[in-house]
This record gives C-alpha cells, sequence and structure tokens, in this order.
C-alpha cells in the first residue's frame, strides 16, 4: 500500500532525527507539492490556516535545513527561500532556477545543464553550486 505525503514526511522527519510534530509535517507536505522553492512569509501564510504561527513555520524550516531535509537558497533578493531536498541530492549542487524580473516569480528549472566548456571554465574557478536565469515571465512580456 502507498504512504501518504503526511506518512512519506514523518518517516523522512524521523529518519533525519527529527520529531515529527504537526508542523514539519505540514511544511514538508507543503513543499513536496509545490513547483517552486517557498519563502518563509508563503509557507507561514500557508501554516496559519492550521493554527501554526510564524515563528513555529520558521523553526520548523530551519530545523528541517539544518537535518538536510530541506535547502535554503537566496536568489539575489535578500529573500530566503526553501525546496525539498530530492532523494540523494546534495544541499549545495541545487538546480537552476529562473526568477522574474518584473513580478519576481521563481520557476525551477531542472533539466538546464551547463555545457562541457562551461564546466570546464568554471572548474578553473570552482565548482559550480547554483545558476540562476533572471528575465521577464511569460505573464510579464
Amino acid at each position: 500500500m502507498a504512504q501518504s505525503d503526511g506518512e512519506q514526511s514523518r518517516l523522512a522527519i524521523r529518519q533525519a532525527g527529527l520529531r515529527a510534530t504537526p508542523a514539519r509535517v505540514a511544511t514538508l507536505d507543503l513543499l513536496r507539492d509545490s513547483a517552486s522553492p517557498l519563502t518563509h512569509a508563503e509557507v507561514a501564510e500557508h501554516l496559519a490556516k492550521t493554527n501554526v504561527d510564524k515563528a513555529t513555520a520558521f523553526r520548523a524550516l530551519n530545523d528541517m535545513t539544518d537535518a538536510g531535509l530541506v535547502r535554503r537558497t537566496e536568489l539575489g533578493d535578500r529573500v530566503w527561500r526553501f525546496e525539498l531536498l530530492g532523494d540523494g541530492e546534495d544541499e549545495h549542487a541545487a538546480h537552476p532556477h529562473f526568477v522574474c524580473v518584473d513580478c519576481g516569480q521563481v520557476s525551477c528549472l531542472g533539466d538546464i545543464k551547463l555545457t562541457k566548456k562551461s564546466l570546464s571554465d568554471s572548474a578553473q574557478i570552482g565548482r559550480v553550486t547554483e545558476i540562476l536565469l533572471r528575465g521577464q515571465c511569460s505573464n510579464c512580456l
């Protein structure tokens, strides 16, 4: 029998060494269902519907980031965004993101890869850990 999202989240949280509190389970479920990284404010707004306050939402996000379940990313606008780490995914090897310069919408771009030349050129400097593209989304064109 397949596990529900809540059961999957509880198990993942416990395996990471944390207590599976209702706030953590709800947060992980929300991030699992999201197509893009969410800000603390977005998470807190959603969790407020279940009577979880902003401080508890923030602690849940930080605890799960520290435990390696969630990635915290800053995309140049001084706002932390949080997203679920995939199985075996390194917290420092983030997938590419697109940020609209007009409306601020963030989209995940999982299929974009650096060319071999770009990888070799960047290897001379260090290790690429994130790719960020900026432009206008289709709604703002």
